[in-house]
């Protein structure tokens, strides 16, 4: 009897390390500090890790009915995360390890000017006192002061023009009317003339022809 507990023992053993193998190196547990890793590759396993939970959390967020306590916990989490995740990748690069610096998970949210990097992810973006913040204002025309719409009045808009430059826009435009009606006169002149040369002339064919041969 105890044989056979021995064999059972042995094969529950080794179906827990068959399986622990299947799923690929545990992940120790991350260090409060980032600087405290000095393994560049346990450095960048942490970091997935961490990448995968913040992952986790941003797919959960886009839940609107987790209600509202839920979802503004969440959007704390992931913001922590993301400052972590800052932290590790900093010292991944003081290890000697590439730079993660290229997508960000903060294109996924939004940021308000002067949140100081806090981000609003999926329902946290639509909570109650935080739409409202991403609403962007019509922007009123502002109305001109008295003294605004005065800078621009001078003395035309009164009627008030200098008599001298009226003069001189009155003589100008004399000169081009008589020069006109000059060209016109002598155009109409010329025409008339050249009509009474021609009635000249069939007149004097005609009185030829009739005239009588001398007897």
């Amino acid at each position: 009897m105890a044989r056979n507990q021995e064999k059972a023992g042995g094969l529950l053993n080794r179906w827990t390390t068959f399986k622990s193998s299947l799923r690929g190196p545990q992940v120790k547990k991350r260090p409060r500090f980032a600087s405290e890793c000095t393994s560049l590759p346990e450095a960048e396993q942490l970091r997935r890790a961490l990448v995968g939970d913040i992952t986790t959390k941003i797919t959960e967020i886009q839940n609107a009915q987790l209600g509202e306590h839920r979802i503004r916990e969440l959007n704390d989490e992931i913001n922590k995360l993301l400052k972590q995740k800052y932290q590790w990748e900093l010292q991944i690069v003081k290890l000697g390890g590439k730079s993660h610096a290229g997508r960000t998970f903060s294109e996924e949210g939004k940021m308000l000017p002067d949140s100081e990097g806090y981000i609003y992810f999926g329902a946290a973006k639509d909570l109650p006192g935080v739409r409202e913040l991403f609403v962007v204002p019509e922007k009123k025309s502002k109305r001109k002061s008295i003294l605004e719409m005065h800078r621009n009045i001078d003395i035309d808009y009164y009627g008030i023009v200098d008599d001298k430059r009226i003069r001189e826009i009155e003589d100008r435009q004399e000169k081009k009317l008589r020069t006109e009606a000059i060209q016109k006169y002598d155009e109409q002149v010329q025409k008339k003339d050249q009509g009474a040369d021609v009635t000249n002339e069939d007149d004097s064919s005609d009185g030829y022809e009739s005239e009588s041969p001398p007897q």
